[in-house]
């Protein structure tokens, strides 16, 4: 899969999970399990809301430190927006799996390089909510997620959404960037060197993937919005892929 292919997602994949989803973009295939809320061992206890446990496991090997700072940035990303507070004294646990990623076959692609690889982060944030939407966890609300580099091409300026890893190799910056179904900013992580103005030209590019919806086209899931950014509306996406399923699941009555 390329980075221009569009995104494709599956849920329920996983039988004995309580809610299950695969995603696969930019050449990233996460799939991603939910269990809960069951009840939390006594270290993970809290009186008043849910624990939130990110399990993030690289495509090849075991994980490292580097996998433990993507899940310390999910938990708490994905804390904001499930309900935890309806469920004191349990656990939400969510078990994402990397199972192709674009990296050169002959560099060690480990996931422990994960603090400089920004642009797995949108599979896996991606492929995070689309499972606890299938285990039917309630959240206030959805996100969608993007990742966006600003490198200089032909001496101008170029932004770059769902970068290549070699287009982040040679990016000036590169940023990941996730918005609430309320157009909020929730999730803002970036590196290299960049000015406050092309900060805010990179979120504005962000926010017009993740919070802009184009109208449907007839015989269409999911639609391009290549002449504004280049890259896939989320939003859509999200819509789309979840009418697919309820309506696969009513379809018999």
């Amino acid at each position: 899969m390329t980075a221009t292919t569009a995104p494709e997602a599956a849920l329920g994949v996983l039988p004995r999970a309580d809610g299950s989803a695969k995603y696969s973009h930019a050449g990233y295939t996460v799939t991603a399990s939910v269990s809960g809320p069951i009840e939390a061992q006594r270290r993970d206890e809290h009186a008043y809301e849910a624990h939130v446990d990110v399990v993030v496991r690289p495509a090849a090997g075991v994980g490292g430190t580097r996998e433990r700072h993507l899940e310390s940035i999910l938990q708490s990303t994905l804390a904001q927006i499930i309900l935890i507070k309806n469920f004191p004294r349990s656990l939400i646990q969510i078990v994402l799996q990397v199972e192709d990623s674009p990296e050169n076959d002959y560099v060690n692609t480990k996931l422990v390089q994960a603090s400089l690889n920004f642009a797995i982060m949108p599979a896996l944030i991606q492929t995070a909510v689309l499972a606890l939407l299938s285990a039917g966890v309630p959240m206030r609300a959805t996100l969608t997620a993007t990742a966006v580099a600003m490198a200089h091409r032909d001496g101008a300026k170029k932004t770059i959404v769902d970068p290549t890893p070699r287009d982040i190799e040679t990016a000036q910056s590169v940023h990941v960037f996730a918005f609430t179904s309320r157009d909020e900013l929730l999730l803002a992580e970036s590196e290299g060197d960049f000015t406050v103005e092309e900060w805010d030209d990179v979120c504005e590019t962000a926010k017009k993937v993740c919070c802009h919806s184009a109208p449907a086209k007839e015989g269409m899931a999911m639609v391009l919005d290549d002449e504004d950014v280049g890259g896939p509306d989320m939003r859509q996406f999200l819509r789309s892929t979840m009418k697919s399923k309820v309506d696969a699941d009513l379809h018999w009555k």
